[in-house]
């Protein structure tokens, strides 16, 4: 199986679906009034602007790992992770000051230029980052909705919501975290690592798979086996995507590169170049760590930094070995045959992607 077309293939239905349930969405809203109107075209806008559906394709796999075959059903269902996947970035693009998402405006930047136009004597910032967390909390609405409508069982539905709010609890601690860490002006790659397994591997990952597992009524032994696979290769997804948003392609991953860098954000790279650096490396590192005016020559400076310390081949090493525990854990589980190969070649693309 070529899991990156497979992957394509899940997200052009999905995207489908998608377009689909917010055409309701709006009709309904307008039963409501004009900014409900509004804000259900700006969630619709964000969502279908980008975002490869990974997290829809793994609930699907997840569901088809231990026998599901009504996909109908568990495609309409795997809306819900990416309504609340939209959610967390709407108030995560808040906390990161980032001013785009997926190559269109950060949502709480859309409502900031609308109050720049109609509210003059209001501060824009503070209506922005107001709005958009109130239209964050309706995308989680809607994403805990879907589940609840979905044509699946009574039982299963109450397991999926539960782990719903799981998935979000765990998220929002790792969240914290890294908020804390930021703040704190330091970290360990042990703290690292554990902001990475529980805000990226048990939401992107380990989350998604359970919630189709649980939707096709697995329990216990299953479970654990998705997790076996889940948490080393979610962790090895954060890592390579800390290292694209250094070495990455701007266009390519819709937000300016070295993001983190600039909001003060701890990631294993800078960990790693402060543990291994010399004097003046240090030196460096801690002047552009919150930098907001970066330039272009202290973005290349700190590149070769990362390369000369050894931290970006450390970074790209561990991430490498993490995906191998995580394959070879899938072997040894009962999962399908086609779960398996989906999730084995996603795993290689994960570490191997350019955005």
């Amino acid at each position: 199986m070529d899991a990156k077309k497979e992957l394509q293939n899940y997200k052009n239905i999905v995207d489908r679906k998608l377009a689909e349930y917010f055409a309701k969405r709006i009709k309904q809203a307008k039963e409501l009034d004009a900014l409900a109107v509004q804000s259900a075209k700006n969630v619709r806008d964000l969502t279908l602007a980008g975002g490869k559906r990974l997290r829809a394709a793994f609930m699907y796999w997840g569901y088809k790992a231990v026998g599901g075959k009504e996909d109908d059903k568990i495609i309409e269902a795997s809306m819900s992770i990416e309504l609340t996947h939209i959610f967390l970035l709407i108030h995560d693009d808040i906390i990161d000051r980032d001013s785009f998402r997926h190559g269109v405006p950060a949502m709480h930047k859309v409502y900031e230029k609308m109050a720049k136009r109609l509210y003059l004597k209001k501060d824009p910032e503070h209506f922005g980052n107001s709005m958009a967390i109130i239209v964050g909390d309706m995308a989680a609405a809607a994403g805990n909705e879907i589940i609840f409508n979905s044509r699946f069982t009574p039982e299963k539905i109450l397991k999926a919501l539960a782990k719903l709010q799981d998935i979000v609890s765990v998220t929002v601690t790792g969240e914290m975290m890294d908020v804390v860490l930021e703040a704190r002006g330091k970290a360990s790659e042990k703290e690292i690592r554990k902001v990475h397994e529980n805000k990226t591997a048990k939401y992107t990952i380990e989350g998604p798979l359970h919630l189709g597992a649980l939707l096709a009524g697995a329990k216990g032994k299953v479970l654990e086996d998705l997790s076996a696979y889940s948490v080393p290769v979610g962790i090895a997804f954060q890592v390579q995507d800390d290292i694209l948003g250094v070495f990455g392609n701007e266009k390519k991953l819709g937000k300016p590169v070295c993001s983190d860098l600039r909001e003060g954000k701890q990631t294993l790279l800078i960990v790693k170049a402060l543990e291994l650096g010399s004097a003046s490396d240090r030196k460096l590192i801690n002047r552009l760590l919150g930098n907001k005016n970066i330039t272009a020559e202290e973005i290349e400076n700190f590149r070769e930094v990362l390369k000369k310390t050894g931290s970006l081949a450390y970074s790209q090493d561990l991430a490498k070995s993490l995906v191998e525990k995580g394959k070879k854990a899938l072997e040894k589980s009962a999962a399908s045959k086609d779960a398996k190969d989906f999730m084995i070649g996603i795993a290689d693309y994960i570490v191997n992607r350019e955005v």
